[in-house]
């Protein structure tokens, strides 16, 4: 199973980023998004991650441009006709009757979304990590319907594109988000409790465990939205205590503060 053109559905920080992975591996990429602005930024961040490169000496000029040519961006879902593999979930019907469907989420079951197609067994997880074009990790997530030859169809395509596959069985959260999550959650337990503060708390893991971004700061740059999404996934999956969402995380989300896109989290960004 070979597959040269790839669906992206939504430009957003991770859209936009596996668009530019696949692009400058020589794949032909459909990018959508329901506003025409979002696929303008999208587009503008993918240019200028490029050039990024092509200042590294990573990338050519030519092969910028060739990349950026790569990326057809559209507004119409009926973009997607043809792709080989569309990255996101939900659209069955779209699709040809042979292409993969695989989803970015974080959380949610593969089993679950297979099941509601007619091509389960053409459905994966395909978990990349932010920001795509600095993380090698992809989580493969085989859903209990998915076949052998989608997961290694997968794998191979994963590879293409420079990045680390690590084959995941479907749990809720998968691997890196059932043990980081987890730990953010502590963290936040932690500063609700008073036992240090935000600043104290991150100084502490990055100097006391090497963490390069302390638990708090990580939390402002994923979303305390997304974090507690996962939280209440986790918790909602085992039924275990031990997973269940720190209070002030909880509190945090319902003020609105969710961290760097919206200017104030655990920590203040100057918005």
């Amino acid at each position: 199973m070979e597959l040269k053109r790839i669906g992206v559905v939504g430009a957003g920080t991770m859209g936009n980023g596996i668009s530019q992975a696949f692009a400058a591996a020589g794949f032909e990429v459909a990018m959508t998004d329901v506003a025409q602005a979002q696929l303008d930024r999208a587009m503008a961040a993918i240019g200028g991650s490029y050039d990024r490169l092509v200042k590294k000496e990573k990338m050519s000029a030519a092969e910028k441009a060739a990349a950026l040519g790569r990326i057809r961006a559209s507004t119409e879902l009926a973009a997607i006709k043809g792709c080989d593999l569309v990255i996101e979930a939900q659209l069955d019907e779209l699709a040809p009757a042979e292409a993969i469907i695989a989803s970015n989420t974080s959380s949610i079951s593969i089993t679950r979304l297979a099941a509601a197609t007619r091509r389960p067994a053409r459905v994966i997880g395909m978990h990349f990590f932010n920001p795509v074009a600095m993380m090698a990790l992809v989580e493969l997530i085989r859903g209990l319907q998915t076949a052998e030859e989608t997961y290694a169809a997968v794998e191979v395509l994963a590879k293409r594109i420079g990045k680390h596959p690590v084959q995941v069985r479907n749990s809720p959260g998968f691997v890196v988000n059932r043990m980081l999550c987890p730990m953010i959650n502590e963290a936040i337990f932690a500063l609700g409790e008073g036992l240090a503060s935000a600043e104290q708390i991150d100084e502490a893991m990055k100097l006391g465990a090497n963490h390069p971004i302390g638990p708090l700061a990580l939390a402002d740059l994923i979303g305390l939205d997304v974090e507690l999404a996962v939280m209440q996934v986790l918790f909602e999956g085992f039924k275990d205590p031990k997973y269940r969402p720190a209070p002030l995380l909880v509190e945090m989300v319902e003020a609105g503060y969710l961290g760097r896109k919206t200017g104030r989290g655990f920590f203040s960004y100057g918005q």
